[in-house]
């Protein structure tokens, strides 16, 4: 008796479908997530390694430092105007790739001169410090280029229902890579600087940067025809204002509240996350007599409840269909009372009440950077997308940015100046953070994808009998 065997340990095409789909998902998405390792590389460079030597080791004055670190912040139009000129000039059929290699390689490269310009500006240059500023402003428009690139390139390879995952993927991926890269300096400098150890590791960054970026975006792109890319040249000219990119924001700008309501909510929220950032640490000390190490715990604490909460909702909206403004309702509404739980334990000065602030704002900040980032690449349209993610990018970098500036002018003027006392003073600080919090989570609740993109039941129709008849 014959009979044809057959496998029974191989499922069917359509039994293993679901399962390849999952594959090709989370494949996409670390691919996606690799960049960050670059830019976290970066930063934790700037902000724990070159800040520190600058000033301390070298004697750098700190405002020129710290100035000269946040200026890309105000830089950020630059995203704007890459947005749009990758959305109507590709390269070689391509829109995002190009332009974040260009902007990687060219930020990446300005790390090699650093190490000695430190040690001239230690010695009083002023040619070293101006020189120091214009590599700081190259900088900032190649982080620029290639930050609006990546996130215009996210929303476009992405879905709806999976960007949320993507979303807490990749900036999980930021700040591990920053954590990661503390690691290495501290290897790699020891116990003691020297300029020797400081260019070595700031030789490496051209190839950080670099090779995470091919890992992860080359062959991501789909490359477009030439009459696929003057379709797409035509739909960018008829969804945006004519002009210049920056011209064409500040039209969007005037005359969509939907753009204005979007840009202010994150604008707000931004600068109410992250005002606190740069005094939470001297509040410990000033009102609680904590020492360094009982202070540093709180970048470990928030941070923590950041990671948690953008893991978790990236997991959940991944499996469940959460909306994207819910979820940045709740956790701009949770970001609020942990400021106000935090303004409560400055006013009051109960200790107790510290960590449960800081771990519901970083919970809660987790949820807001998942649902505000994948609201960001929802209010886009096609052809305009990278024009888009730069004005949101914007928006973000001037709140950052603002926060910077205004928590130390707000920390001289109530506490230095000993107009207010520091429990006082740093309770109005936080006050208005969680006031700042509230106004941007009741502008997003005006916020409507479908009203933004134009998109009515009755266009909807017409749309679907136009292709009917089509």
């Amino acid at each position: 008796m014959s009979s044809v065997y057959q496998p029974a340990s191989v499922p069917s095409t359509p039994q293993r479908a679901p399962f390849l789909r999952m594959l090709s998902t989370v494949l996409l998405t670390l691919r996606l997530a690799l960049p960050k390792l670059g830019v976290g590389w970066m930063f934790a460079l700037l902000t724990s390694n070159f800040n520190r030597i600058a000033i301390h080791e070298l004697g750098v004055a700190a405002v020129l430092v710290t100035i000269m670190i946040g200026m890309h912040n105000f830089l950020s139009p630059f995203q704007v105007v890459f947005g749009r000129l990758a959305d109507r000039h590709p390269i070689l059929g391509l829109r995002r790739t190009p332009y974040f290699f260009l902007g990687s390689l060219v930020s990446s490269l300005v790390f090699l001169a650093l190490p000695s310009l430190a040690i001239a500006m230690g010695h009083g240059s002023l040619v070293a410090i101006l020189t120091g500023f214009a590599l700081l402003v190259v900088f900032g428009i190649g982080i620029a280029a290639s930050g609006d690139s990546h996130h215009a390139l996210i929303a476009e390879v992405t879905n709806p229902k999976s960007r949320g995952g993507v979303v807490a993927v990749v900036w999980t991926f930021t700040i591990v890579s920053a954590i990661a890269a503390a690691i290495v300096i501290k290897v790699v400098m020891g116990d003691s600087y020297t300029p020797e150890k400081m260019q070595a590791l700031y030789n490496l960054t051209p190839w950080v940067v670099l090779i995470s970026g091919a890992l992860g975006l080359l062959g991501i792109e789909r490359r477009k025809s030439r009459e696929e890319l003057a379709a797409a040249l035509a739909q960018s000219q008829q969804v945006t204002p004519a002009g210049n990119a920056l011209s064409a924001a500040w039209s969007l700008l005037n005359s969509n509240a939907q753009v204005r309501a979007f840009f202010g909510f994150v604008f707000l929220s931004i600068l109410g996350i992250f005002l606190q950032d740069a005094v939470l640490e001297v509040f410990g000390a000033d009102v609680f007599g904590m020492t360094v190490k009982e202070t540093t715990s709180f970048t470990q604490t928030w941070g923590g409840g950041v990671l948690i909460g953008m893991l978790l909702i990236g997991i959940l909206s991944s499996f469940v269909p959460v909306s994207k403004k819910l979820i940045a309702t709740l956790g701009g509404a949770g970001t609020a009372v942990g400021l106000g739980l935090l303004t409560v334990c400055a006013f009051s000065q109960q200790r107790t009440l510290l960590n449960p602030a800081l771990l519901i704002m970083g919970f809660s900040t987790g949820l807001y950077n998942v649902g505000a980032l994948s609201l960001m690449m929802d209010m886009t349209v096609e052809g305009a997308t990278g024009l888009y993610m730069g004005l949101w990018g914007m928006a973000q970098a001037f709140g950052t940015g603002s926060a910077s500036v205004l928590s130390g002018a707000l920390k001289s003027l109530l506490v230095e100046t000993g107009w207010l006392s520091p429990a006082i003073g740093y309770s109005a600080i936080f006050g208005l953070e969680t006031v700042l919090m509230v106004l941007g989570v009741a502008l997003l609740r005006g916020v409507s994808i479908e009203e933004f993109r134009g998109l009515t039941r009755e266009d909807l129709v017409r749309s679907m009998e136009a292709t009917a008849v089509a």
